[in-house]
C-alpha cells in the first residue's frame, strides 16, 4: 500500500480474482497500489481476472495515478502456437498493451541454463487401445437412463441446474466468490459427471482403471456424512453398484500365455475367478493381441491383453522402469484428467515390479474430488523429501512447483498449449533431467502439435528480442486500445464500488448463496428467456430474473438486448442496482448482513484480549457510595475554640431473633443506633434483612427512626473514638481514634444505647459506657488492641486469619508438616513464644520466691496477668490470653477446676498422657511456671471473627458449626488459667452486638444507592427490587437479579424483535437477526451501562468484613488475610484444651481464579466486575421494572438506558399489508383442518401460507416463513419466560433457566408441531426433508407410547430444524393476523404446548447430569469422538475408563445417548457396590434395595433441594487398612434439615459415603411416604 516519509510500505499477496474482487467492491482502490506484479501474466486476456482488473481499473485510472506493471511468464502468447512471425507480433503487441508494459527475454539461452538447466526431450510411441465397445455402450446407456429419470421427476428445480441452463453462471458464482452451490438436481449431475469419468477411464486406462474409479466413487458416496440429507444418494448408489460389478477384475503382472493367444486361459492368476465368458465378445481380436509382440511384455502384457489396462499404460510403466536403479530419481507425470491422476498410484501399487515407486496424487480445487490445501501442500513436502518420488499431478503443477530434485517430467497426456508445454518441461530443475513426450503411434495430430509447440517456442523468443515491424497492419489501433471496458455499469458514488455487466451475474447469485436458507433449500436465481423479433426482422433477447422468496422483490424484466448472454447481464445488472436502493447490498455493493459483523458466542479479539461484555473481559471500578452518606460534619470534633452543635439524625437498630438455639450469649448483646448527617428515606426503614448468626437462629434486623439528635463537638469527639476503638477489634484493624482518617463520603457513627426510653433521642446514648472505653488505660497494652499476632511476632490475626496459609485441612487430623499442632494455635498453626510478653513488662515477674502471699479463694479474687479481679466482675467480660494474644468470653470460673488437673487427651487417642496437668503443659509449651497453681480455671469460649451475616453460611457449608444442640458445652469451650489472661475493655454483648453491625450497613448502603438509582431513573419502582436487580449472585445472599435477568432478557429480545420487523418489511430474517444482535449483545448493554454509572450501583462481592471500610477504620490488605466463612465460635478455641468436642472440615476454600468483587489489592474502594455482569444487570433492572410496572415501566427503563427504538406500536409506523396468494395455492391447502389443529381462524389466511411455506418450495408468488419465524420465535420466548416466572415465584434461578431452556427450544417445539399434526400442512420441495420429519414422527409416535413420557427436547432423536421453525412462524402469523396482540397469540398456543413443563417433570440433559456428577465426585470425564462413514461414534471415560458409547448420524445426539449410557452404568455399578459391601458387613440394609449417592442427587434435584452435605467424622487404622466413616445430611425445602445420618466404617471413601446416604435415603422414605 501507498506510504510516504518514513511510512512502511505493505506487500500483499492474494489471487487475481480477490484483487479484482476488492477494487470491484471499492474496499483497495488502485490508486493506492504502488506496484502490480503479476505473475503468470499470459493469462491477462478474454474474460480472465487479469484482464478485466486492467480493462475495468488500471486502464479507467488517471496516469499518473497508475502503479506500476511487472508481469512474468514462461510464455507470453497462451495458445497452441503461432501460425507466423507476424502472426507472434500481433499477439505480444495485444499483450502489452492489455498490461501497458513491453516484454522482455535473455538473448542468450546459454547464460541462463547455467542457472535453469534444460532437460534432454525424449518422445516415446505407444499403441492405440483397442475399443471395449461393450462396457463402453452399456455405461453410456446408464447416462441416457439417468437424464430421463431426472428429466421425468415432477420436481420442477430437479433438473433445470444440472448442466445446461446458466451453467457458466455457477462457475462464476464458484470462481468469483468461493460459493459452491448445491441444488436439489446436484444428485443427478454428479451422478452423469461420475459415469463420464468412468467411460473416460475405460477407454484411456483400461478396464482395471475404471473399475478402481468407480469403486472409489462408490466407497465415498457410502462414506458420505451427509448421505442422511443427501437428495439422490440412494439412487446414485444403486447406478454404482451396477457399474462397478461391470467392470469388476484383478490386475496382475505376467506375460500372455504362449498356448492360448485368445487370453482365456493365463498360467498366473491375474483374473482370480474371471470366468472366460465375462470377456466381450469381438473386445480383444486375435490380430491385436499379437501385433507388435507388445503383449508378450513379461511385466504386464497378460493385462494388456485382457483389455485391464491400456498398452498408453503399459507404455508408462516401461519408463518407469527404465529409472528403477536411478539415484535420487523423482518424477512428475503430468495428465489431462483428475480421474487418471488418482488411478494410476493405484495401478504402480499393484505391481510388485514398481515397488520402488512411492506414488502420489496432486489435483487442484476445481472438481468434484477436489484437494484441500493443506494435503496439496503435504504431498509437495512428501515429494520434495523423498518420501514420495512420483507425482501424479493435473494442470495445478505446471505452474509454480519447484522442486530442485525432479529429474524425470513424463508428459502421459500431451499438453493442450505451447504454454503448458514450457512450463510443464520446466518442472524439471536438476541438472541432467528428462522431459518423455508419449505420443500415440501414428496419430497425426499429436505429431503436428509437438511440431508446432517447438516452433511456437522458438518464433516466440527470437519475437521478443527482435520485434517484427506491423506498423504496416491497419488494425493495430484495436491492438493497442485493448479491450474495452463496456460503457453499462453502475457506482456507487459515495464508496466507488462498482458492478459491470461483466460481474453482474456473479453478484446476483452470490447475493442468492447469502440469503438465509438450510441443507434443504439452495437458493439460486433463475432465469427465463424471451425471444423478440425487431421490425428489421432481427431477432432480440430479454430475460426475466427471479430471486428466491425471501429476497426483497421476486422478479425484474430486463431490457432487449442482441444475444442471450447479453440479455441475462443487463437483468442482473439492473437488479443489482435496485437491490442497493432498496437496501439489500451495502455501499461496498456486498450483500448487507446487517448492522456490523456478528459476534455471538465470540469471547476474544484477534490479539486473544477478551471482547467488552463477556466475562471474561474484568476491569476495576470505584465501590459506589450514595450522596446522602456525604457529610463534613465527620470532620469535626478536634476541640475547636468555638464549640458548634451539630444537628444529626439517630436511627436505632432493631434485632428480633427468630428460631431457638440453647446458645445464651446469641441473647446477650448490646443495642445500638447509628448516627447520620441526613434523613434516610422512608423504603429504607421499611426494609428488614436477615441475619444468618447461627444454624438455627435468624435475625431480623431494620433501622427505626427515633428522630433528630443535637450533639455538641466534645459530644462528637467521644462518639468518634468509641466509634474507632469499638471498630477497630470488630474489624482487627489496629488504628488510634486520635490519627485515623476520616472521609466526608462515608459520614456515620456507631453509638451504644443505654436501654433506658426518652423522648430526646441522645438521652439514649449510653454516654457513660462511652466514657469507659474511650478513657480506659487497657488500650495501651498492645495485646488490647487489634492485632496483637503483629506484636507477638506470629503474623496472624486475632478475630480473622486465612485458614489456607496455615494448613486447616491437614491440622484438624493433628499434624502439619510433621509438627503437632498448637494447643492454642492448633487450628491454624502459629506459635508466640511468652518470653515476648514477658520481655515487654506486660506481665509481672514469674518467681516463686517473689510471690509475698498466697491469693485467698475464699475472698471471691482471682489474680489476673495485671490485676487482681473479683469473680462476679468477670461475668460477661472477655479476657485477651497473654501468651497468645486470642481473645475468649468468658462463661464462668470453674472452682472445681485447677492447673493441677489432668490434661485431657486427644479425641480417639489411647495412648499414654502427653502432659501430666494444665501447669505441666504450659511448662513445657511455653515455659511458663504458673505461679498460682491453685487457682480455678475460666471456661471460655472464643470470639469468633466478624463475619457475613447476610449469606446463608449453614446451607452451603460442608461442616457444622460444630454445635449440638443437646450438649453445647462439648463444642464451645476451654479452660485457661487466670493469670495468663488480660481483662479486655470492651464487655461480650458490646463486641457481639457490633459484630452484626457491618454486615447491617453493607445492605443499608446497598439499599441507598438502589434509592438513588431510582430516583435517577425516574419512575415508581420499590426500590427493595431494584436491589435485586443490582446484586449478582456471587454475592451468595437471599436474592440476586438472575430471576429478573431471565425476564428481562426475553422481554427485550422480544420488543426489539417486534420493532424491527414492523420497520424493515424487506429485510431477510438474516438481516433481522444480526441487527437485533446489534441492539441487545451483551456488548451493548455493558456500554450502556457504562454510561449511565451502573457500575458503581452494582453489588457483586460476596461481603466480607475484613475488606469492608468503616468511617474512621479503613481495612488492612496483608497477603495472608482474607475471609474465610466459618462456623461461629469456632475457629479460635484451642485445639488441646477442649473436653472432648469434634472439629470438622469445613473446606470452604476459596477457588483460585477471581469471582465478580474479589480484589487482591491494598485499597477497598475498588472491585472487579466482568463486562457481562454490568451487561446482565440492564436486563435484570428490565426485567425488574416489567414484574413491577409492566410495560410501560419497561419502556421508560429501556429509553433512559438508551435503547433508542419505538416501543409504542403506534410510532413504529407499520403497515402489514394484505397477502396476495394465487387462488390456486389457496385452494390446495386444507386451511379446515390446520386452523382446526391450532383452533383459531384467521382473517388473513395468507399469513398462514407463509408460515407453512418453507424456501425449498419453488415461490410462486409466496413467501417463505422465515420473517415470522423471526417475530414468532421472540414472542413465545416472552411469553413462555414470563408464564414460568409468575407461575414458580420461589423457584431458584438456576432451576428457572433449565425450566426456560426446556420449555423454548426447537425440539420441543418441533415435538408439539407433530402431537398436533402441524407437520402435515408444511409445503416444501424437498424428498430428503420429506423423509427426515417421516423418519422423525415415527420417532416421536414411540416416545408417546411410553406412559407419562415427555423429553421436552431431550428424545432419543433429533428434529428436523424447519419443524420447530414452523411452530414459531404461526405465532408470528397469529400475531400479525390478530393486530399485533401478544395476548392473542398465548390464548392459541398454551393449550398446544399443554402439558407444560414443571420443576417435577423437568429432565435434566444426560451430559450435564454426567458431568454434575462426575464433578461433586472429583471424577475425570473426558468424551472421545470418532466418525465412520456417516456415523459419529462418541465413548465416555471417566478417571481413564470407558463407561458408556454410542453411535448416531449426529456427533451431538451420539454424545448425549452415549451420556445416557454412562450413566446407566454408573448407577448400576455403585447400586452393586453399595449391595456388596453391606452385605459383606453383614448389615444390608432395608432388605435387598441398596441406595448411592446418585439415588440422593437424583432425588435432591427433582425436588429443588441443595446437594447433600458429606462429612468425614473419623478417619483411622494402619496404613495398609485405613478406615472412613462419614455422615450426610440435606436441607429439604419443606422440613428443613435431616438429622445427620452417621454410616458404618469403610475402606474406601466412596463406599463410606454410599453407607451414610443408604441411611439419609430410609430416613427420607419414611418422611415422604407416611
Amino acid at each position: 500500500m501507498r506510504g510516504g516519509g518514513n511510512v512502511s510500505l505493505k506487500v500483499l499477496v492474494m489471487t487475481a480474482q480477490i484483487l479484482l474482487n476488492i477494487l470491484r467492491h471499492s474496499i483497495v482502490k488502485m490508486e493506492a497500489i504502488n506496484l502490480l506484479i503479476l505473475d503468470e501474466c499470459h493469462h491477462a486476456v478474454k474474460k480472465h481476472p487479469y484482464s478485466l482488473v486492467m480493462s475495468e481499473f488500471y486502464h479507467t485510472t488517471p496516469k499518473e495515478k497508475r502503479p506500476s506493471v511487472f508481469g512474468m511468464t514462461a510464455s507470453p502468447v497462451n495458445l497452441k502456437g503461432v501460425s507466423s512471425q507476424v502472426d507472434c507480433a500481433v499477439k505480444i503487441r495485444n499483450l502489452e498493451s492489455k498490461l501497458d508494459s513491453v516484454v522482455c527475454t535473455i538473448k542468450d539461452r546459454k547464460e541462463l541454463e547455467k542457472h535453469v538447466p534444460m532437460p534432454s526431450e525424449v518422445v516415446v510411441e505407444y499403441d492405440k487401445a483397442s475399443s471395449l465397445w461393450s462396457l463402453h455402450e452399456k455405461i453410456k446407456q446408464m447416462e441416457q437412463t439417468v437424464e430421463e429419470a431426472a428429466r421425468s421427476s415432477s420436481r420442477r428445480s430437479k433438473w433445470q441446474f444440472m448442466g445446461a441452463r446458466d451453467a457458466g453462471a455457477k462457475e462464476e458464482l464458484r470462481q468469483v466468490y468461493g460459493v459452491s452451490e448445491r441444488t436439489e438436481s446436484d444428485g443427478a449431475a454428479n451422478l452423469i459427471q461420475k459415469l463420464r469419468a468412468i467411460n473416460y477411464a475405460l477407454g484411456e486406462l483400461g478396464q482395471w482403471c475404471a473399475y478402481k474409479v468407480a469403486h472409489a466413487f462408490l466407497t465415498a458416496l457410502q462414506n458420505d456424512e451427509r448421505a442422511n440429507h443427501q437428495l439422490d444418494i440412494k439412487f446414485q448408489e444403486s447406478y454404482l453398484v451396477t457399474v462397478v460389478s461391470l467392470l469388476q477384475c484383478n490386475l496382475s503382472e505376467g506375460a500372455i500365455s504362449e498356448n492360448n493367444a485368445t487370453g482365456s486361459d493365463m498360467d498366473d492368476a491375474s483374473l482370480n475367478g474371471n470366468e472366460p465368458d465375462e470377456l466381450e465378445e469381438g473386445e480383444l481380436t486375435t490380430s491385436h493381441i499379437v501385433s507388435g509382440g507388445e503383449h508378450v511384455d513379461v511385466i504386464i502384457g497378460a493385462a494388456v491383453a485382457d483389455g485391464k489396462v491400456t498398452p498408453k499404460v503399459q507404455s508408462l510403466i516401461k519408463i518407469l522402469l527404465k529409472y528403477q536403479h536411478t539415484e535420487d530419481f523423482r518424477a512428475i507425470i503430468f495428465v489431462e484428467r483428475v480421474v487418471a491422476a488418482l488411478v494410476l498410484p493405484k495401478v504402480f501399487m499393484e505391481l510388485p515390479s514398481l515397488s520402488f515407486v512411492k506414488s502420489a496424487s496432486l489435483i487442484g480445487h476445481n472438481n468434484s474430488q477436489e484437494m484441500r490445501t493443506s494435503q496439496m501442500q503435504d504431498t509437495i513436502a512428501r515429494f520434495r523429501d523423498g518420501r514420495v518420488t512420483v507425482l501424479v499431478a493435473t494442470s495445478v503443477a505446471e505452474e509454480g512447483l519447484d522442486i530442485r530434485q525432479c529429474n524425470v517430467v513424463i508428459r502421459f497426456d500431451l499438453a493442450k498449449t505451447v504454454l503448458a508445454y514450457i512450463q510443464s518441461r520446466g518442472r524439471a530443475r536438476k541438472p541432467g533431467s528428462d522431459y518423455i513426450l508419449m505420443v500415440e503411434r501414428e496419430n497425426l495430430s499429436h505429431v503436428a502439435f509437438l511440431k508446432n509447440a517447438r516452433n511456437s517456442e522458438e518464433t516466440l523468443r527470437k519475437e521478443a528480442i527482435e520485434r517484427t515491424d506491423i506498423s504496416h497492419l491497419k488494425d493495430t489501433c484495436s491492438i493497442n486500445s485493448g479491450e474495452a471496458v463496456d460503457g453499462t455499469m453502475y457506482q456507487v458514488k459515495s464508496t466507488g464500488a462498482v458492478v459491470s455487466l461483466n460481474s453482474a451475474v456473479g453478484l446476483i447469485h452470490f447475493y442468492c448463496s447469502q440469503l438465509p436458507s438450510d441443507r434443504y433449500s439452495i437458493l439460486h436465481p433463475e432465469f427465463t428467456i424471451k425471444h423478440h423479433e425487431t421490425p428489421g426482422g432481427l431477432l432480440e433477447y430479454s430475460c426475466e430474473l427471479q430471486l428466491p422468496c425471501n429476497a426483497p422483490f421476486e422478479k425484474l424484466e430486463g431490457p432487449p438486448c442482441k444475444s442471450m448472454r447479453l440479455a441475462q447481464q443487463a437483468v442482473c445488472l439492473a437488479a443489482c442496482k435496485k437491490l442497493h436502493e432498496m437496501g439489500a447490498f451495502t455501499d461496498m455493493l456486498l450483500p448487507d448482513k446487517g448492522i456490523g459483523a456478528e459476534t455471538d458466542k465470540v469471547e476474544q479479539n484477534d490479539e486473544g484480549d477478551p471482547l467488552p461484555g463477556t466475562a471474561r473481559q474484568r476491569e476495576f471500578y470505584p465501590e459506589g457510595v450514595a450522596d446522602i452518606l456525604q457529610g463534613e460534619w465527620i470532620l469535626s470534633g478536634k476541640g475547636c475554640e468555638e464549640p458548634k452543635i451539630f444537628n444529626l439524625y439517630m436511627y436505632s437498630v432493631n434485632c428480633e431473633n427468630t428460631g431457638f438455639s440453647k446458645d445464651p450469649l446469641l441473647n446477650q448483646v448490646s443495642e445500638f443506633a447509628v448516627i447520620f448527617g441526613a434523613e434516610l428515606d422512608a423504603e429504607v426503614l421499611s426494609m428488614s434483612m436477615d441475619l444468618f448468626v447461627a444454624r438455627a437462629v435468624i435475625t431480623k434486623a431494620s433501622l427505626v427512626y427515633e428522630g433528630p439528635v443535637k450533639i455538641r463537638e466534645t459530644q462528637l469527639t467521644s462518639l468518634k473514638s468509641f466509634h474507632v476503638r469499638l471498630m477497630s477489634i470488630v474489624l482487627d484493624v489496629d488504628v488510634e481514634p486520635s490519627n485515623t482518617p476520616w472521609d466526608t463520603a462515608k459520614a456515620y457513627l456507631f453509638v451504644p444505647l443505654a436501654g433506658r426510653k426518652s423522648t430526646d433521642p441522645a438521652h439514649l446514648i449510653d454516654w457513660a459506657l462511652i466514657d469507659e472505653v474511650t478513657k480506659t488505660d487497657a488500650w495501651i497494652n498492645p495485646l488490647q488492641r487489634a492485632r496483637p499476632d503483629v506484636y507477638l511476632g506470629t503474623n496472624e490475626r486475632t478475630l480473622g486469619g486465612d485458614r489456607r496459609e496455615y494448613g486447616f485441612a491437614k491440622l484438624r487430623h493433628g499434624m502439619a508438616n510433621e509438627q503437632k499442632s498448637h494447643p492454642t494455635y492448633g487450628i491454624r498453626g502459629a506459635v508466640a513464644q511468652f518470653d515476648v510478653v514477658k520481655a515487654s513488662g506486660l506481665a509481672p515477674h514469674r518467681d516463686a520466691s517473689r510471690v509475698p502471699f498466697q491469693v485467698d479463694l475464699t475472698n471471691g479474687k482471682l489474680m489476673m496477668a495485671d490485676s487482681c479481679i473479683m469473680v462476679e466482675d468477670l461475668g460477661g467480660k472477655i479476657i485477651t490470653a497473654a501468651h497468645s494474644g486470642k481473645r475468649f468470653y468468658v462463661d464462668s470460673v470453674r472452682f472445681d477446676m485447677t492447673a493441677e488437673n489432668s490434661f485431657p487427651r486427644k479425641e480417639g487417642y489411647l495412648g499414654p498422657l502427653e502432659y501430666g496437668s494444665y501447669a505441666e503443659y504450659y511448662k513445657q509449651k511455653y515455659g511458663v511456671e504458673l505461679i498460682y497453681r491453685q487457682q480455678p480455671l475460666i471456661r471460655a469460649r472464643g470470639v469468633s471473627y466478624c463475619k457475613n451475616l447476610l449469606s446463608p453460611r449453614f446451607e452451603h457449608s460442608d461442616g457444622h458449626d460444630a454445635v449440638s444442640e443437646e450438649t453445647p458445652e462439648k463444642t464451645y469451650y476451654v479452660f485457661l488459667p487466670p493469670e495468663l489472661c488480660f481483662v479486655h475493655p470492651l464487655p461480650g454483648s458490646l463486641v457481639r452486638g457490633a459484630q452484626r453491625l457491618p454486615s447491617i450497613m453493607r445492605r443499608i448502603e446497598s439499599m441507598l444507592l438502589a434509592v438513588q438509582l431510582k430516583d435517577i431513573i425516574n419512575y415508581p419502582v420499590p426500590a427493595s427490587k431494584i436491589l435485586e436487580a443490582l446484586t449478582a449472585a456471587s454475592c451468595q445472599e437471599t436474592f440476586c437479579y438472575e430471576r429478573a435477568e431471565l425476564l428481562g432478557d426475553a422481554y427485550l429480545k422480544w420488543v426489539v424483535s417486534r420493532f424491527l420487523f414492523l420497520k424493515y418489511p424487506q429485510k431477510h430474517e438474516g438481516q433481522l437477526t444480526r441487527m437485533r444482535q446489534q441492539m441487545v449483545s451483551n456488548m451493548v448493554l455493558y456500554r450502556f451501562a457504562l454510561n449511565k454509572g451502573l457500575q458503581s450501583y452494582i453489588q457483586a462481592d460476596r461481603f466480607a468484613p475484613s475488606r469492608w471500610a468503616s468511617p474512621g477504620v479503613l481495612p488492612v490488605f496483608d497477603e495472608d488475610t482474607k475471609e474465610a466463612d466459618s462456623s461461629l465460635f469456632y475457629e479460635e478455641i484451642d485445639s488441646d484444651e477442649r473436653l472432648s468436642r469434634k472439629i470438622h472440615n469445613t473446606d470452604g476454600y476459596e477457588e483460585d481464579e477471581m469471582e465478580d468483587g474479589e480484589l487482591e489489592s491494598d485499597s477497598s474502594s475498588y472491585r472487579v466486575l466482568s463486562g457481562k455482569t454490568l451487561a446482565d444487570v440492564v436486563e435484570a433492572l428490565i426485567g425488574v421494572y416489567y414484574v413491577e410496572g409492566g410495560k410501560c415501566a419497561a419502556n421508560h427503563l429501556m429509553r433512559w438506558i438508551g435503547i433508542e427504538i419505538d416501543f409504542d406500536l403506534k410510532e413504529i409506523k407499520y403497515s402489514v399489508k394484505p397477502s396476495t396468494v394465487p387462488d390456486n395455492i389457496l385452494r390446495s391447502i386444507d386451511f379446515d383442518s390446520l386452523e382446526g389443529s391450532l383452533n383459531c381462524k384467521f382473517s388473513d389466511r395468507g399469513l398462514l401460507v407463509e408460515a407453512i411455506t418453507h424456501a425449498s418450495r419453488p415461490s410462486s408468488g409466496v413467501s417463505c416463513y422465515q420473517r415470522l419465524e423471526f417475530v414468532g420465535d421472540a414472542v413465545l420466548d416472552h411469553l413462555i419466560t414470563r408464564y414460568l416466572f409468575f407461575t414458580y415465584t420461589d423457584l431458584p434461578p438456576g432451576r428457572l433457566t433449565d425450566l426456560r431452556a426446556a420449555a423454548v427450544n426447537n425440539e420441543n417445539f418441533a415435538r408439539v408441531a407433530v402431537k398436533h399434526n402441524l407437520h402435515t400442512h408444511l409445503r416444501h420441495g424437498s424428498s430428503a426433508l420429506e423423509k427426515q420429519i417421516r423418519d422423525f414422527v415415527k420417532e416421536v409416535q414411540n416416545e408417546l407410547l411410553k406412559p407419562g413420557f415427555n423429553s421436552f427436547g431431550l428424545g432419543d432423536c433429533k428434529a428436523p430444524k424447519v419443524l420447530g421453525d414452523i411452530f414459531e412462524s404461526i405465532a408470528g402469523a397469529i400475531f400479525l393476523d390478530s393486530g399485533c396482540v401478544t395476548a392473542s397469540v398465548w390464548k392459541v398456543f398454551q393449550p398446544l404446548l399443554n402439558p407444560m413443563v414443571t420443576p417435577e417433570t423437568l429432565p435434566m440433559h444426560p451430559v450435564r447430569e454426567l458431568q454434575e456428577r462426575c464433578q461433586q465426585q472429583a471424577e475425570g470425564l473426558e468424551y472421545k469422538a470418532t466418525r465412520t462413514g456417516n456415523l459419529a461414534i462418541v465413548e465416555v471415560y471417566v478417571d481413564g475408563v470407558q463407561v458408556g458409547a454410542a453411535h448416531n448420524p449426529q456427533k451431538k445426539m451420539a454424545q448425549k445417548l452415549a451420556a445416557r449410557n454412562a450413566l446407566v452404568a454408573l448407577k448400576e455399578k455403585e447400586s452393586a457396590e453399595a449391595k456388596e459391601s453391606s452385605e459383606g458387613d453383614g448389615k444390608e440394609k432395608n432388605g435387598s434395595q441398596s441406595f448411592t449417592r446418585q439415588t440422593l442427587n437424583d432425588i435432591c434435584l427433582r425436588r429443588n433441594w441443595p446437594m447433600p452435605i458429606y462429612q468425614c467424622i473419623h478417619e483411622g487404622g494402619p496404613a495398609h487398612a485405613k478406615r472412613f466413616t462419614f455422615a450426610v445430611r440435606v436441607n429439604t425445602s419443606d422440613r428443613g434439615w435431616t438429622d445427620e445420618c452417621i454410616g458404618d466404617p469403610m475402606p474406601s471413601v466412596k463406599k463410606a459415603k454410599d453407607s451414610a446416604a443408604v441411611l439419609l435415603l430410609e430416613l427420607l422414605n419414611k418422611w415422604y411416604t407416611r
